[in-house]
């Protein structure tokens, strides 16, 4: 399996959209101090809709899943899309820093679309660890990019609720619009389902579905993650 990740990390060309130096050379730990309460979970983001490996992680199935995606970057080693969503897979199998040096290789030498998705997904394993600046610092280099596409929006959102934002049911709702089809939504993947019940919670909020928000918030409250407990119970004291 190492020799297999060494691979997926051989040189190439670097090519560079303008991301500020702050999302590139941030490793989580450079941020703010870690408390463990403060980690939160937002959601990753696949690269591609279709292709080798994508169908098998969508049912679950990451071995399976994780073949696909190396079988397309053997035929195609500079193919950064399967490169993001074969780290996306590490993610959800709890290999967070082995997805980190995949992410990493796809910042460095993606296309613009590529590069936002793993900035996405950077910012998710920031999160994760607490580092919440650094988080909010990889997503809005992210949404950067390209601002007409809503993932970043989304994540953005999401951290900003985490962290306590009364604005954050309007920042979803405008990323939401930018979602119409639900083509991002469908792009993301959950590692925790504390992350899918928060999106539905504020998601409920954004479009004034007071009861589905409040059942979702309550989930979230009996979660696993002290931050959004903390948000869950905020919303539910709300009149």
């Amino acid at each position: 399996m190492a020799a297999g990740l060494d691979a997926m990390l051989a040189p190439r060309t670097t090519r560079l959209a303008w991301i500020p130096a702050l999302a590139l050379v941030a490793a989580c730990g450079g941020q703010e101090p870690v408390p463990r309460a403060q980690a939160t979970t937002l959601a990753a983001t696949l690269a591609q809709a279709s292709g080798p490996g994508t169908a098998e992680l969508r049912a679950g199935d990451l071995a399976a899943a994780r073949s696909g995606f190396e079988a397309a970057l053997r035929a195609d080693p500079d193919r950064m899309a399967a490169l993001n969503d074969l780290a996306v897979g590490y993610y959800l199998a709890g290999r967070l820093e082995a997805a980190r040096q995949l992410l990493d290789e796809v910042v460095a030498h993606g296309g613009p679309p590529e590069q936002q998705a793993a900035l996405v997904n950077l910012g998710e394993l920031c999160a994760l660890e607490g580092y919440l600046s650094a988080a909010q610092a990889y997503l809005e280099s992210a949404a950067g990019i390209d601002a007409s596409r809503a993932a970043p929006l989304i994540g953005l959102a999401l951290l900003a609720d985490a962290r306590g934002d009364a604005d954050a049911a309007r920042m979803l709702r405008d990323a939401l619009r930018l979602d119409a089809d639900g083509t991002a939504r469908g792009s993301l993947a959950f590692a925790h389902p504390e992350g899918r019940q928060h999106l539905e919670a504020l998601a409920a909020e954004a479009a004034g579905d007071r009861a589905l928000a409040l059942s979702r918030w309550r989930e979230l409250r009996a979660g696993r993650f002290p931050s959004l407990a903390l948000a869950a119970q905020r919303h539910l004291e709300e009149p």
